[in-house]
C-alpha cells in the first residue's frame, strides 16, 4: 500500500521583540493555551528542555482535537522541531519546525513550518487539513507577535489565582456536578443559558449566559478537556471585553473527610478597554481586582451550591 503524499506550508511574521524572549515563548508549551487562541491545554507527558514529548489539545475547524508529538529544542539555534507521534484522522502524519532568526534591528523573523499527509490522501480530509493548518498558523503567529512585544508588561497583565471549598463527598460526585455543566441554568443562579456539546467524551464546547450582580448579561465561550473525576480544564474562546485570555481548571482532590475541590484561573487583562469598561481614571490594577472578584465569586457560588448538592445527597 503506497504511503499519502506529503505536503507542505510556511508561514512568517516578523516581531519588534528579542529572539530569546520569542523562543522561550515557544519552547513553553504549558503557555501555549493563554498564548495561542487555538490551543486549549497542553502538557509535557515526558522529556526535558531538550527533547520532550507533549500532548496538544486544541480547536480545529471548530472541533477540539488531541495528538502527542515529540519536540527537539535547539535553544541555541532557536529552533523547535515537532513530529506528531499520535494523530487523529484526517490527519495521516503531522511534523514541522519553528525557526526564530534575530534581525539587525533588534527584532526577530519566525518561520513556521509544517509538512502533512491526509489518510489515504482524502480530498476531503486534506482540505480540512490545509484549512486547520492555515488558520491556526496565522493565529498563532500572530499570538506571538503580540506576546513577545508586551513581554515586559505580562507580569502587569496577567493574574492566576485559586478558590477551594471542602465537601464532604466523593470526588466523583462533584466531579460530575461540574461535568455537567448542561444542568447548571438549573442548578446556578448566575447561570442563565448554557448549550453543551460534546461528540466525543471528554471533549466539551459550551456557550454560556452569565448574569453579573449589576443585572447585564455577559455570553462566553469555552472548550473543556474533561479528566474523569480528578480534573476538568478549559479555555474561553470568546471572553469578556476586559480580557484577552482566560484559563481555568477545576481539580478535585481526596481528603480524609471528604474532597477538595478547587478553581483556579488565570487572566490576561486587555488594557485598551481598562478606561471604557471600568471609567476614565481606571488602571490596569483596577481591573485585576474587577476580575478576580468577579471570577472569584462565580467560582465559589459554584464550588458552594456543588457541596451543597454532593451533602444533601448524602443526607
Amino acid at each position: 500500500m503506497s504511503q499519502p503524499t506529503t505536503h507542505f506550508t510556511e508561514h512568517s511574521v516578523s516581531i519588534a521583540a528579542p529572539a530569546d524572549i520569542t523562543y522561550a515563548l515557544i519552547a513553553d508549551v504549558t503557555g501555549w493555551p493563554r498564548l495561542f487562541a487555538p490551543t486549549v491545554h497542553a502538557e509535557r507527558v515526558s522529556g526535558d528542555d531538550e527533547q520532550e514529548v507533549i500532548r496538544l489539545w486544541a480547536l480545529a475547524n471548530g472541533e477540539v482535537r488531541t495528538w502527542t508529538s515529540r519536540r527537539l529544542l535547539d535553544p541555541r539555534a532557536r529552533t523547535v522541531a515537532f513530529r506528531q507521534e499520535v494523530s487523529q484522522a484526517p490527519v495521516a502524519a503531522m511534523g514541522g519546525e519553528w525557526r526564530i532568526t534575530e534581525l539587525p534591528d533588534g527584532g526577530c523573523a519566525v518561520d513556521l513550518l509544517h509538512d502533512y499527509a491526509a489518510v489515504d490522501d482524502d480530498p476531503d480530509g486534506l482540505d480540512w487539513i490545509e484549512r486547520a493548518v492555515d488558520r491556526n498558523s496565522r493565529a498563532e503567529l500572530a499570538a506571538l507577535k503580540t506576546a513577545a512585544e508586551q513581554h515586559e508588561r505580562t507580569a502587569e497583565l496577567v493574574i492566576s489565582f485559586e478558590d477551594s471549598v471542602d465537601i464532604a463527598g466523593s470526588a466523583a460526585e462533584v466531579y460530575a456536578f461540574i461535568d455537567r455543566s448542561d444542568l447548571w441554568p438549573e442548578r446556578l443562579p448566575h447561570v442563565s443559558r448554557l448549550e453543551l456539546t460534546e461528540t466525543v467524551p471528554g471533549l466539551q464546547l459550551m456557550t454560556m449566559d452569565t448574569r453579573s450582580p449589576d443585572g447585564t448579561v455577559h455570553t462566553t465561550e469555552s472548550a473543556r478537556v474533561c479528566f474523569e473525576d480528578t480534573r476538568i480544564v478549559y479555555k474561553q474562546t470568546r471572553v469578556p471585553a476586559i480580557m484577552t485570555a482566560h484559563t481555568g481548571e477545576w481539580t478535585f482532590r481526596p481528603t480524609a473527610d471528604g474532597v477538595r475541590a478547587t478553581s483556579r484561573h488565570t487572566v490576561a487583562i486587555n488594557p485598551h478597554t481598562v478606561r471604557d469598561l471600568l471609567g476614565e481614571s481606571a488602571t490596569v490594577a483596577d481591573a485585576r481586582q474587577a476580575v478576580r472578584s468577579a471570577l472569584g465569586t462565580n467560582s465559589l457560588a459554584t464550588l458552594n451550591l456543588a457541596k451543597m448538592h454532593a451533602e444533601s445527597d448524602r443526607g
